[in-house]
């Protein structure tokens, strides 16, 4: 094949949003000669006329430019603007043959619950997913283990489960030090699915996908999701290329705090998050509008958000009801159900369409489970008088909300002492052989293994029975239903990164427990009346569920599918071949991969003024 310069550029309504390689500004493109080219090819018509604005793409990909670049001796006039038809390009005597373009839009609804989902649907509140559902597929779709923000929407977007990607929450233990540090996007260890796509020469946009800041340079353009969960709004940082920013600065999260619940606080919040969702779908409808894409994704954290605190009004035989405000999370969902068609309709025919939901949700009871303690009473566990969670608490305390999301980029070191402190403050280390940080969305239980920790003491010849039994007395407590070994949940290289012993906490009445942080006391209680209204780090009314849901605009065979087949699905729908991967193509009866999975990103940790603001922001959203 030749390599000729076609020596214009790309029409691009804003040329200033050219992001990520160099086809952006002069097309090379590679051509075939005739003998390479079948000219019995019918001509394509009818082609929407953004087609013509896509990504130039080679022919070794099966991809050829539009017309809107042929510079031959052609005589356009004999063709409808909007067809697909074999191009001459001027000074050479190869042929290149254009053909359609797939296009793939992903929606991402936060905690989507399928059975509120199938019951709206059904009373016709939620028109645009019911036709997706019937003109397509919707099914269960079963989420990480645990089912938390961090390391779904990380397996969701590269195909494989966190024992590969290395994203196993917010924060990964410093190695011999009993401390934690926060990670970022770049600790991700294999290639997401729109850096795969963007390599292959395809156009991408991703807009608040959890776990992605800081950006990452693609052919296309990235608004990062939170950096943390406390984060509650955007600044340049978090745009590639920069120069979208006054396009997209309007970007939020969750921009109130959801810790200190008062009676007030659901009559503000709602209004909030209503319109933070009207806010998210004009920055996207705009740019589907205006910039061009191959594959687009978004993702709305509302539906999360709202069920986490306003379950107890929506569900009347939750223990902890309350009335009022009982159709909240359904103002919600139909909130989002609109902002959904409206993207579909600007995305325009000839796209397939997938809304995916990284988990469930469902009411959290009473019940509070206090793992340290239960350590203790067990012998394995020995308190200390220290308490070094004062820095957390004084931070808390004097750092005014509408900051946290500031400080955090700016000192994230100091932030990270002061959750150390407060999750591994208080433990006499050299009498402990096992202990647990006490998340409620992350329960699990860590070994002090010597030569490990810093303090080890469990010796580790003796470490795979000391799990083993340690799981099977777990299991015999009465608010746990079930203790893996970390080896039975991840597979791979950074399956070491999780924690020793991964839990599940028990049901009662269909109503989970919550795990909340203790040193000393018992290690089961209720909570008083006064506490129901919950809280992040106080026990939320509403918790997560292991399975979420996956609509898809076309039929599929499958009657459920995992969060690690959506990366491969979007890539056979786009005809580019991915590394091996462990979910499978919901489109397709086999996958083909290319090679193991790598990447060539260097991890780039906050620095120690990034460091000090971080426990601020992740207790802000309260998953600290």
């Amino acid at each position: 094949m030749n390599r000729v310069n076609a020596n214009h550029q790309q029409n691009y309504p804003n040329p200033s949003l050219r992001g990520g390689t160099t086809k952006q500004s002069t097309a090379s493109v590679l051509i075939a000669t005739p003998e390479q080219i079948n000219f019995n090819l019918p001509v394509i018509s009818n082609q929407r006329e953004r087609s013509l604005h896509q990504t130039p793409h080679v022919l070794s990909r099966k991809k050829c430019v539009p017309l809107s670049f042929c510079r031959g001796n052609l005589d356009l006039k004999q063709f409808p603007p909007t067809d697909y038809v074999p191009c001459h390009i001027e000074r050479s005597n190869c042929v290149c043959y254009n053909v359609p373009m797939s296009r793939f839009l992903l929606v991402g609804l936060d905690g989507l619950e399928p059975s509120l989902v199938e019951r709206w649907m059904d009373e016709g509140r939620l028109p645009h997913l019911a036709s997706l559902r019937d003109a397509g597929s919707f099914m269960p779709l079963a989420s990480t283990v645990p089912p938390a923000t961090f390391p779904a929407w990380t397996s969701c977007a590269t195909g494989v489960n966190p024992g590969r990607h290395g994203i196993i929450d917010f924060t990964e233990m410093v190695h011999g030090e009993y401390a934690i540090r926060f990670i970022n996007s770049t600790f991700r260890k294999v290639p997401a699915i729109w850096k795969t796509l963007s390599e292959a020469g395809k156009r991408v946009g991703v807009l608040g996908v959890p776990a992605t800041y800081p950006p990452e340079e693609l052919n296309g353009f990235m608004v990062s999701g939170f950096d943390s969960p406390v984060c509650t709004r955007i600044d340049k940082s978090f745009v590639y290329p920069e120069s979208l920013y006054e396009d997209v600065k309007d970007w939020r999260f969750a921009d109130f705090q959801e810790t200190n619940i008062g009676l007030d606080w659901h009559d503000k919040a709602l209004p909030k998050l209503i319109e933070g969702i009207g806010i998210k779908e004009r920055i996207a409808t705009k740019l589907l509008k205006r910039e061009a894409w191959d594959f687009f994704m978004l993702v709305f954290g509302e539906s999360d958000t709202v069920a986490h605190h306003f379950w107890m009004f929506h569900d009347p035989d939750s223990p902890r009801h309350r009335p009022g405000k009982e159709d909240a999370i359904a103002q919600v969902y139909e909130r989002l159900d609109v902002a959904l068609g409206k993207l579909i309709e600007t995305a325009g025919e000839g796209v397939t369409v997938g809304v995916v939901s990284d988990h469930g949700f469902g009411g959290a009871g009473t019940g509070i489970v206090h793992i340290n303690n239960w350590l203790a009473e067990q012998g394995l566990l020995s308190f200390s008088n220290a308490n070094s969670s004062f820095l957390k608490k004084l931070a808390l305390t004097c750092v005014p909300p509408s900051l946290h999301g500031t400080l955090f980029r700016r000192f994230r070191s100091m932030a990270a002492k002061a959750e150390s402190g407060s999750r591994f403050g208080g433990i006499d280390w050299s009498a402990t052989k096992a202990w647990s940080e006490e998340l409620n969305y992350f329960p699990s239980v860590r070994v002090n293994l010597k030569g490990r920790e810093p303090d080890g003491v469990v010796e580790p010849n003796n470490y795979d029975e000391f799990c083993d039994k340690l799981c099977l007395k777990l299991e015999k407590w009465t608010p746990i239903a079930k203790a893996w070994r970390r080896g039975d949940v991840y597979s791979g290289k950074y399956a070491s990164s999780a924690p020793d012993i991964i839990l599940e906490l028990a049901m009662e009445d269909g109503y989970s427990h919550s795990c909340l942080r203790s040193r000393g006391g018992p290690s089961f209680r209720r909570l008083r009346e006064d506490e129901y209204l919950g809280g992040k780090e106080r026990g939320m009314n509403g918790n997560h569920r292991p399975n979420g849901c996956l609509f898809l605009s076309k039929p599929v065979s499958k009657a459920q599918a995992r969060i690690e087949d959506i990366a491969p699905t979007v890539a056979a729908c786009l005809g580019v071949q991915v590394p091996p991967m462990d979910g499978t193509s919901l489109l397709t009866s086999e996958d083909k991969g290319l090679q193991p999975l790598a990447s060539d990103k260097e991890e780039t940790p906050y620095s120690r003024e990034e460091e000090q603001a971080i426990e601020e922001r992740l207790k802000r959203l309260g998953y600290f």
